[in-house]
């Protein structure tokens, strides 16, 4: 084998932070991870990092997406998206960071279902009440 590929493939183990969070379906695009990593929305160890750190198996993630936050350890490594349930096996989540979301969720749901909501398009009776309400004046 030449250098060049001796090189290439010790390389193969490394794996960047954002790629890895975009392989493990946490954000849509690599952009998006990388964004999430420089705005200090993604924590290792409790600590800001660039998007090119390197991801290690054992990291301790703290991951905030929206108002929703998963406490993740990386527990595989990888550089290809890969289906919903191969994504799974790349992290654990504490069994906390679980409940916490769930509540969290619960919250949303109930908060969302106490914002009045109308009754949806007008029907054409209801339509031209309005019109004539607003001509009247």
């Amino acid at each position: 084998m030449s250098k060049a590929r001796l090189a290439a493939g010790a390389d193969d183990d490394k794996v960047r932070l954002d790629k890895w969070l975009w392989a493990a379906r946490f954000y849509k695009t690599r952009q998006l991870a990388h964004e999430a990593l420089e705005l200090g929305r993604v924590l290792v160890g409790g600590e800001r990092v660039k998007g090119s750190r390197v991801a290690k198996e054992g990291d301790q993630l703290l991951i905030r997406i929206e108002r929703l936050e998963y406490k993740v350890t990386i527990l595989a490594l990888a550089t290809q998206r890969r289906p919903a349930r191969e994504a799974q096996l790349l992290y654990s989540e504490s069994a906390e960071s679980v409940t916490a979301r769930e509540h969290q969720i619960a919250l949303q749901k109930a908060e969302h279902a106490s914002y009045p909501h109308g009754d949806g398009r007008p029907t054409k009776k209801a339509r031209r009440d309005i019109s004539r309400f607003k001509d009247s004046w």
